[in-house]
């Protein structure tokens, strides 16, 4: 018997997986199967309930708990559910307190309490301080990640997301390079800070550092980290010394994950987004002139609402005059109670063919890439015996199986079309 997490979604969302595992283990709960969901499409939340309802048959006798941010916007839909034994809201699954209250009740079953009796979510805005989590990585990891940032002050029309992890609130510095430099005597050469909304780091505490203050100030206090990469940022609110550490700290890794959505103004305005075409080809070029060898990847959405074909091809062309190369492409969902559902909305054959057309460029983006870095030195993070990611955040494939954890030099020999060939 053990307790299993099944994760959905975003890095942060991983992270906080194994958070969950070591708090349910700590409180003695040994037989359960916890579902962290996601709720950023409405495919995502459909994959969660599936993967109950198929948990369920597996393990019948065995309790599921729901949590997560589908779990937290619409608790009441999972309770209904008849597989599903508790609720838990993003705030009390990390919760050691929640975990020892809820897990005995677990332990005792039986299972089949009234749909109101399952939920255990509290009110996530009222929530103002995010505690550091100090995990070993993710297990079957060769990189650790450290939770510096959670939730959302901006109220983008398409997302659901403030509503699962409420507002901004930060780590305070001390305690994330308490952690990294912890990380670091643990043996993880590459460090990943991540967020929710990573670039409003800093925001809530007292000063209000920004994210290159703390990036900087991690490299000072923690002169062993071998590698450290930021995940998704919002390029709007990229400050002056996170641009000074990029253009001056080789142990930053030249990768960056942009939160794009548009390449069309008029679309990005009824996102309501803060950044315009202009700004997202500008800070490339910034990032490019300071660090040369940077690699940009970025989310898009396909077929948001009022998006004529004038305008998707703006975000078609936005690959090319960003130089974007990882492209991850979301076809537009339209979730319940954001501004965008309201909206006109696009239809869905076109909208798929838009994502198909969009996940083509990227493609091609992607192999022209690989194809540049043939005959390069490569510095690869062994992931698995066969695996790992160059500095760039580039699959490549090893030509001999190494031990996870490594960093490894070495010249690129080919490529498949999605991934780097090792000599």
């Amino acid at each position: 018997m053990s307790v299993d997490v099944v994760t959905f979604g975003c890095r942060l969302n991983a992270y906080e997986g194994e958070v969950i595992r070591r708090q349910a283990n700590g409180a003695g709960l040994v037989d359960a199967v916890i579902v962290n969901t996601c709720a950023v499409t409405e495919e995502a939340v459909r994959q969660s309930r599936q993967a109950i309802r198929s948990l369920k048959r597996q393990r019948p006798g065995t309790p599921i708990v729901v949590t997560g941010c589908a779990a937290q916007v619409a608790p009441e839909s999972f309770a209904q559910m008849t597989e599903v034994a508790l609720v838990l809201g993003n705030q009390e699954k990390i919760s050691a307190q929640a975990w020892r209250q809820h897990g005995a009740a677990l332990a005792r079953g039986p299972f089949d309490l009234a749909a109101e009796e399952k939920i255990a979510v509290n009110d996530i805005m009222t929530v103002r301080r995010t505690a550091a989590h100090l995990i070993d990585g993710l297990e079957g990891r060769a990189r650790a990640f450290v939770q510096v940032q959670n939730g959302c002050d901006h109220r983008c029309t398409f997302c659901i997301i403030p509503f699962g992890r409420g507002n901004s609130r930060s780590v305070p510095m001390g305690e994330v390079i308490a952690q990294v430099r912890t990380l670091c005597v643990r043996g993880y050469r590459e460090i990943v800070l991540t967020g929710v909304d990573l670039t409003s780091y800093g925001a809530n505490l007292p000063g209000a550092p920004k994210l290159g203050t703390l990036v900087k100030q991690v490299f000072k206090h923690v002169p062993d980290v071998a590698r450290l990469r930021l995940s998704s940022i919002d390029s709007v609110e990229a400050d002056r010394e996170l641009f000074e550490a990029f253009g001056a700290e080789t142990r930053l890794m030249p990768h960056l994950h942009l939160s794009l959505q548009s390449g069309d103004d008029l679309i990005l305005k009824r996102m309501k987004r803060r950044h315009s075409r202009a700004d997202a080809i500008a800070f490339c070029q910034t990032v490019r002139r300071l660090r040369p060898d940077v690699v940009f990847g970025a989310d898009v959405i396909a077929g948001f609402p009022t998006e004529t074909e004038e305008m998707f091809a703006r975000s078609l062309d936005l690959v090319d005059a960003c130089g974007l190369t990882h492209l991850h492409v979301f076809p537009f969902s339209p979730r319940p109670g954001t501004p965008a559902a309201r909206m006109p909305q696009t239809k869905r054959e076109v909208i798929k063919d838009r994502a198909r057309r969009l996940r083509e460029k990227g493609e091609a983006a992607l192999r022209r890439h690989l194809e540049a870095q043939v005959g390069a030195r490569r510095q690869v993070l062994v992931e698995s015996p066969e695996l790992g990611r160059t500095e760039h955040f580039t699959r490549a494939r090893l030509a001999t199986p190494l031990e996870p954890g490594m960093i490894l030099d070495v010249t690129v020999a080919g490529h498949d079309g999605r991934q780097l060939l090792t000599a």
